[in-house]
C-alpha cells in the first residue's frame, strides 16, 4: 500500500467526520430569536427564550421592532452585579412604554428555564412584580436572590423555607402573592459579545440626570437593536 494514499485517506475520512459533526451541531442550533445590539461600546447578541417567557419576549421583541431601544443609554450599570438599559434617551428622558407585562418569572422557572446567572438577560421592573415594560438587565454575576420563588405544592402549603426561615400551614396564595418571592423573569442570554457587557460593567461611573450614582460617566448608547435574521 502506498503510505502516503493511507494517510491522505484517512485525513478525507477525517476531514468527513469532521464535517458531520460541524453539519449535526448546525441542525441541533436553535432557531430561538436573536436580537444584535449595537452599541458605543461594541455590539452583543441575545438570544430569546419564547417557549419559557412567552409574553415576556413578545413585549420585548415588539419594542425592537418599534425601534424603541435604538438611542437609549445604558443608566445604571454596577460591577459585580448587573447592567440596566432600555428606559432613557441621551438626555435621561424617560421614554415612553406601552402598558406592563404579567411576571412569568415563575412559569419560565418551572418550564426549565435560567436563573438569574452570568450573562442572563431579565427584566427590570419596580416594587410591583407585574409593573415591567421595556426596561431590562443583563447579570454579570450570579445573583440568586433575583431568582423566582417556586411555590411548593399544597394548601396550605405544609413547609415552606425561605432565607433560613421555615413556614409551615401557610396559605398558598399568602405564598404567591408575597412580593419577596415573585423574584426576575429571565427571558434570554448573551450569546455573544460578552466581552462587551463585561467592558460595560467596568467603566467609571457617578450621578446623571435624575441619578444619584451608577449612571456612565461616558454615555454608552444603543445605536441599535435589530432582530437577527
Amino acid at each position: 500500500m502506498n503510505h502516503g494514499h493511507f494517510f491522505n485517506t484517512r485525513r478525507q475520512l477525517l476531514a468527513t467526520a469532521c464535517a458531520l459533526v460541524l453539519a449535526s451541531g448546525a441542525a441541533m442550533a436553535t432557531d430561538d430569536p436573536k436580537v444584535k445590539f449595537a452599541t458605543t461600546a461594541g455590539d452583543f447578541v441575545i438570544e430569546l427564550y419564547p417557549d419559557k417567557a412567552p409574553k415576556t419576549v413578545e413585549n420585548f421583541l415588539r419594542y425592537v421592532k418599534d425601534k424603541h431601544y435604538d438611542g437609549t443609554v445604558f443608566h445604571r450599570v454596577i460591577d459585580n452585579f448587573m447592567v440596566q438599559g432600555g428606559g432613557f434617551d441621551t438626555s435621561y428622558n424617560q421614554k415612553p412604554t406601552r402598558a406592563p407585562i404579567t411576571h412569568e418569572g415563575r412559569e419560565a422557572l418551572a418550564k426549565g428555564g435560567q436563573k438569574n446567572i452570568v450573562g442572563t438577560v431579565a427584566m427590570a421592573r419596580t416594587s410591583d412584580p407585574n409593573s415591567a415594560s421595556s426596561q431590562f438587565f443583563i447579570n454579570v454575576k450570579d445573583n440568586a436572590f433575583l431568582d423566582p420563588v417556586l411555590i411548593p405544592p399544597g394548601d396550605p402549603v405544609p413547609k415552606f423555607e425561605y432565607q433560613g426561615r421555615v413556614y409551615e400551614n401557610t396559605p398558598r396564595a399568602n405564598l404567591m402573592n408575597a412580593p419577596q418571592l415573585y423574584g426576575y423573569t429571565v427571558f434570554g442570554k448573551v450569546i455573544s459579545g460578552m466581552d462587551v457587557i463585561n467592558k460595560i460593567k467596568s467603566v467609571p461611573t457617578g450621578p446623571g440626570g435624575p441619578f444619584p450614582s451608577d449612571v456612565p460617566k461616558t454615555p454608552v448608547i444603543v445605536n441599535s437593536a435589530t432582530l437577527v435574521k
